[in-house]
């Protein structure tokens, strides 16, 4: 089973809000929401990419100090096996914006749930929950 190694971030504002983002039609796993992100391309390291995927997706700037990791999830899907960390990130610049036309939400850590995820996103919500209101 092939390997797939991504990295998403939870961008988190001023209020503890996290910043999700819808996967757009035509895309696999179209409407879930999911934490900003996406694959690491060969010869990166998961912090390059996230900085890649955030400004390519979010036109934000994010510095590699201000990318904190938390927790990874591990799934396997029915022809690939997921692996991804998540960063926390509270510190961006620029003004948020879907590059890709996906809708976004600031959702609050206790509302994380009610949001339709990918099953790989899920066991990530919790730990980032527990961190985020303790």
């Amino acid at each position: 089973m092939k390997l797939l190694l991504v990295v998403a971030a939870a961008l988190v504002d001023a209020e503890r809000r996290v910043l999700i983002a819808q996967r757009p039609a035509g895309k696999s796993l179209a409407g879930l929401w999911e934490f900003p992100g996406g694959k690491i391309h060969p010869g990166e390291s998961p912090e390059q990419a996230l900085i890649r995927e955030l400004a390519e997706e979010l036109e934000i700037r994010v510095d590699a100090e201000g990318l904190n990791p938390l927790v990874f999830a591990s799934h396997g899907y029915e022809d690939f096996h997921l692996l991804m960390p998540l960063y926390v990130c509270r510190s961006w610049s620029g003004t948020i914006h879907p590059a890709e036309g996906q809708a976004l939400a600031w959702a609050p850590p206790d509302r994380l749930h009610d949001y339709e995820m990918p099953p790989a996103d899920i066991p990530l919500i919790e730990p980032l929950v527990h961190f985020l209101l303790k």
